[in-house]
Parts: C-alpha cells; sequence; structure tokens
C-alpha cells in the first residue's frame, strides 16, 4: 500500500490506478473500525483500485465540538488498511487540504437543513467542501459512504447531482448498510469516548428505535410514537436529545404520518461525552 500525504504525489498515484481500471474512493476520519473495513470490502467488489483518505476535517467541527479530542490513529489505520488490501491511503496534512488563503465554500440547501443541520451550524458546508475536495483530487469512479449518517449520504449526492460530478456521479455514491456491535449499538469511533456503565446504557438507543419502528409500521401515531421514543431514550441513561424524527428517505422532508415512499427513522442522543447518531429504515405504508 502506498501512502501519501501531498497533492503532487497524490495525482501521480491515483493516475497510475486510473491507467488499471475503475477507482473506488473511501473517505474516513480515521481511527477505523469495523464499519470503515467494511466499506473497503465493499469497495474493493465495486472496483480495480481502492484509495481510502484519512483526514479530520475542521471544516466541519463548530467551536464547542471535539475536533482536538477526536482520535488520530493513523499508524495503526495504515496498518489495518493494509491487511485490507488498499491500494493508496490518501493522508493530507490541514495545510495540503486547505492552503494559505483557502476561501471556497460548498453549501447545500435543503438536505442540509434540520436533524444535524440544526443542532451543528456549518457542519455540512464542511462536509459538502472536503467531500468535493476529495473527489476532485481522486476523482473515484465510485465513493462509498456509511448509511449510519444518512443526512451526510443525502448531503453528498445532492451536491454531486447539483454540480453536474461525473467522477463519481451521483449515482455512484454508494451507501453501505451500517454495520452494528452484538448488541445492535452502531460503529462509531466515538462510542470510544463511553465510560463501560455507558456503553452498556447506550444500546437504549437501537432498540428504543427499532420498537418506535414496529410501532410505526404497525399504524401507531407518529408523533405520539416519537415522543415516547424521546423518553425511551432518556430513561434508557441519554442525558438529552438533539432529535428524533421520521423523514422521507430520499429529500428528507419531515413527516408526521407514514408514507407511502421509503422512509428513515433518524435520531441524535448525547450520552457521557458523546454524541451518538443512528437511523433505520421505515417500511412504506
Amino acid at each position: 500500500m502506498q501512502t501519501v500525504h501531498a497533492l503532487d504525489p497524490l495525482r501521480n498515484a491515483v493516475a497510475d490506478l486510473h491507467k488499471a481500471g475503475a477507482v473506488a474512493l473511501v473517505p474516513t476520519m480515521g481511527a477505523l473500525h469495523e464499519g470503515h473495513l467494511t466499506l473497503v470490502r465493499e469497495a474493493k467488489a465495486q472496483a480495480k483500485s481502492v484509495v481510502v483518505s484519512i483526514f479530520v476535517n475542521p471544516l466541519q467541527f463548530g467551536a464547542n465540538e471535539d475536533l482536538d479530542a477526536y482520535p488520530r490513529q493513523l499508524a495503526r489505520d495504515s496498518a489495518l488498511l493494509e491487511t485490507e488490501g488498499v491500494d493508496l491511503l490518501w493522508a493530507p496534512t490541514v495545510e495540503a487540504m486547505y492552503p494559505a488563503g483557502f476561501a471556497s465554500n460548498i453549501a447545500v440547501a435543503g438536505v442540509s437543513e434540520g436533524l444535524c443541520g440544526a443542532a451543528r451550524p456549518g457542519h455540512f458546508d464542511g462536509v459538502a467542501t472536503v467531500v468535493c475536495k476529495l473527489f476532485n483530487q481522486v476523482m473515484p469512479d465510485v465513493a462509498l459512504f456509511g448509511e449510519k449518517d444518512w443526512q451526510q449520504l443525502a448531503v453528498i449526492r445532492r451536491m454531486a447531482r447539483d454540480l453536474d460530478l461525473t467522477r463519481p456521479a451521483a449515482d455512484a455514491v454508494l451507501g453501505v448498510p451500517t454495520v452494528r456491535e452484538a448488541d445492535g449499538l452502531a460503529m462509531s469511533s466515538r462510542n470510544a469516548y463511553l465510560s463501560a456503565e455507558e456503553r452498556q446504557a447506550a444500546v437504549a438507543l437501537p432498540a428504543a428505535m427499532r420498537r418506535a419502528i414496529a410501532a410505526i409500521e404497525g399504524g401507531a401515531d407518529v408523533p405520539v410514537t416519537l415522543a415516547r421514543l424521546q423518553a425511551d431514550i432518556l430513561e434508557g441513561g441519554f442525558r438529552s436529545i438533539d432529535y428524533a424524527e421520521l423523514r422521507d428517505a430520499d429529500d428528507l422532508t419531515p413527516l408526521s404520518a407514514r408514507s407511502d415512499r421509503p422512509m428513515r427513522l433518524i435520531v441524535a442522543a448525547r450520552i457521557g461525552p458523546a454524541r451518538l447518531i443512528d437511523n433505520m429504515p421505515v417500511a412504506p405504508g
């Protein structure tokens, strides 16, 4: 596996990969876990070569968020990726990604509003900007993202569609189902922030979501069910809830009743020092 930290060697390396066939990109912020490695394996099934980026993107962290505390484990992550057969690791410095004078920003209206867009102002501008740069740097034929951050996936697909990106085209921005621990908790780098007691309590989140989905699919009133969901999460040990909403799976329109289109139940809640997000599909009515 080749590792590069600057743009010129990256361009040379990806040019060679493109000569050999299709290239897949898996963007990450590092602190890799089985969820990331699942994306890598799917990427290997989709393309001849796989590029993984590791970059803790300062543009998507707010003033009081965990940028400094976010785990950085490049040597460990690199070893994991080499074991998985990744061809190229792109691990730029902040200066390489945002050189002096950098002044551009990509904002995606609509799908970036509400949910994490409301709880973390500017977050999705930072996501869209860095992902657009990664797409321009690597020019992948396909890019893979975890479905755990459903709103992020919607923002990136909308950006690719609106900006007429061709490598990757919007239809080649692929979502991979969320990888979960044995007890149902979605895998996340932020799970490492939890104490043993908090980690045990965190399973209340997916459990409460599954109960809410069963109720909605059984015909229960949606606002009543969402209120019960929030109460269940708080009773399970979470200290606060940023949101717990039923949304259209494609355009993220808020829903107060079951739809005949695919839906997602989307939640963000705080336990201990961690803010955990999760989402699950809800069958159309």
